[in-house]
């Protein structure tokens, strides 16, 4: 297989250092850790309970469908393009260099911001578990304390990443099912309809249907992490088979853990009212400390605290994975550092230590300010929707054009709905989020930040593919050659290197 795989690859104009010692097992556990169910639930859970009610549970199942289908597109592309780097030479082989440049710019910075995000997310959890009063600077330390350890297990190599990825997996599943079911079973206040139940919410008043869309960013939030799988390509065996199952299941299996992490702790609130009404901010220690006792309740923390390693350790690996291929096709300045590879380890070094240091600046950053880092990760989240709707454009473009996917895995005759459906998910959810962050009676530039962040984004792109044109159009990586050209015509799509 290992004779096939490099194959496949040197047909696609590449010759990989990585080893292919990812089994599908890990590969699956690092999509379902950068997922997350436990990180991704608790961090929303209060905002989202507090604005719609119970009832937002049922964004999590739109959610997951909408997502679905994006993930199907992808398990397509990747299936006939299985490269490292992930959304980056997907649309550098669907549609072409300075396409696939912007997509992956604004991708790459999402991933270092959503990277910094975690780790001052999990930031106040370390403190608690280890007794420490979270103050600024204790929650700045132990965030920086996680990155650290995340960034040593990436560099020990791709078996010991697969490795810690599945005991990642492990543990937040097994957590997640014994806190749901002993909520449920010992501590549930309230009945299982409840879910259908807005216990007056919104509390300000208003429509409901907006506080909906509003509260539906617990979902939007939660379902990614299933491209990693692709980010990694080259580190797994028969990644053409492999990959797009490890993608399916982690949006299955992810989607419904996190649907039930988020059932059970709705079940095990005490005072709906209180939480509709602004009184409980924090209902998630709530639960746990009136659930598990004071020890018990460290311990969940600690259960938490290995999802949170988790999602760091997974998006470091995607986000240097991208910065790496960026590098190996000289793309960016700096390439020469970010293509090294070491041979020792298997890992891009370089390429691992710009998705350490650039959110470990975010994270210190918030010593200036205690907005500073809710400001800038706020485009985190529609970062990675972009780039995901760009490759999502770039395939249907593709397709309309004339791509027929070839990989071991395709959609048929399925393929073109489902692309349309992936599209005009990925556009509603992006309008939610940019109009979600709205907060009325703020300055306009906190009611917008969330776009205006998606424009600095982009704007800066652009900018810099006007200044370093060349860089851009540099090398021989191949690049726009998913529809073969008319000299091709009786050759088939994989003789005709794409």
């Amino acid at each position: 297989m290992q004779h096939t795989d490099d194959d496949h690859l040197a047909s696609l104009g590449y010759t990989s250092e990585f080893r292919r010692e990812m089994s599908p097992w890990a590969n699956f556990s690092l999509g379902f850790t950068y997922l997350s169910p436990v990180v991704g639930i608790y961090t929303v859970f209060a905002f989202a309970l507090a604005t719609a009610g119970p009832p937002m549970i049922w964004s999590l199942v739109i959610v997951g469908i909408g997502q679905l289908l994006v993930a199907l597109v992808f398990s397509e592309v990747v299936a006939q393009f299985p490269v490292a780097g992930g959304v980056y030479p997907w649309a550098r082989r669907l549609w072409g260099r300075r396409y696939a440049w912007m997509t992956g710019w604004i991708y790459l910075i999402a991933l270092l911001c959503t990277i910094a995000s975690v780790a001052y997310g999990s930031g106040a959890f370390v403190a608690a578990a280890l007794g420490f009063t979270p103050t600024v600077m204790t929650v700045i330390g132990c965030a920086l304390g996680l990155l650290l350890v995340a960034t040593i297990i990436n560099f020990m190599g791709t078996k010991v990443l697969a490795i810690a990825a599945i005991i990642g997996f492990s543990a937040e599943i097994i957590g997640a099912l014994v806190v749901g079911i002993w909520l449920i079973v010992a501590n549930r206040h309230q009945s299982f309809g409840v879910i259908f139940d807005s216990f007056g919410a919104p509390a300000t008043g208003g429509s409901y249907t907006v506080a909906f869309l509003a509260a539906a960013l617990i979902g939007i939030y939660q379902y990614y992490g299933f491209e990693a799988c692709g980010d990694v390509a080259e580190e797994v065996p028969n990644p053409g088979r492999l990959i797009p199952k490890a993608m399916r299941r982690t949006i299955y299996i992810g989607g419904a853990a996190a649907t039930f992490v988020c059932f059970a702790l709705i079940l095990a609130v005490v005072d709906m009212g209180a939480v509709i009404r602004g009184e409980d901010t924090d209902p998630v220690t709530t639960i746990l400390n009136e659930s598990f006792g004071e020890t018990g309740a460290r311990i969940v923390l600690w259960i938490v605290l290995i999802s949170f390693l988790s999602c760091a350790m997974s998006l470091q690996a995607a986000a240097s994975r991208l910065a790496y291929s960026y590098g190996r096709d000289g793309m960016i300045v700096g390439s020469d550092l970010l293509k090294r590879f070491s041979s020792s380890r298997g890992i891009p070094p370089y390429a691992l230590l710009l998705a350490a240091i650039v959110p470990a600046l975010i994270v210190i950053g918030s010593m200036v300010s205690t907005n500073a880092v809710t400001k800038i990760v706020s485009f985190a989240a529609l970062g990675i929707y972009l780039g995901f709707q760009m490759v999502v454009l770039a395939a249907l473009r593709a397709r309309l054009k004339g791509w027929v996917p070839s990989g071991q895995y395709t959609l048929g005759r399925w393929g073109l709905v489902v692309n349309i459906g992936a599209l005009v998910y990925g556009v509603l959810a992006i309008i939610n989020m940019i109009w979600s962050s709205r907060t009325p009676g703020t300055p306009w530039y906190d009611d917008w930040i969330v776009g205006l962040t998606g424009v600095i984004v982009v704007g800066s792109g652009l900018l810099y593919l006007s200044l370093h044109r060349g860089v851009v159009s540099r090398g021989d990586a191949p690049y726009n050659d998913a529809i073969p050209r008319p000299a091709e015509a009786g050759q088939s799509l994989d003789t005709a290197g794409a």
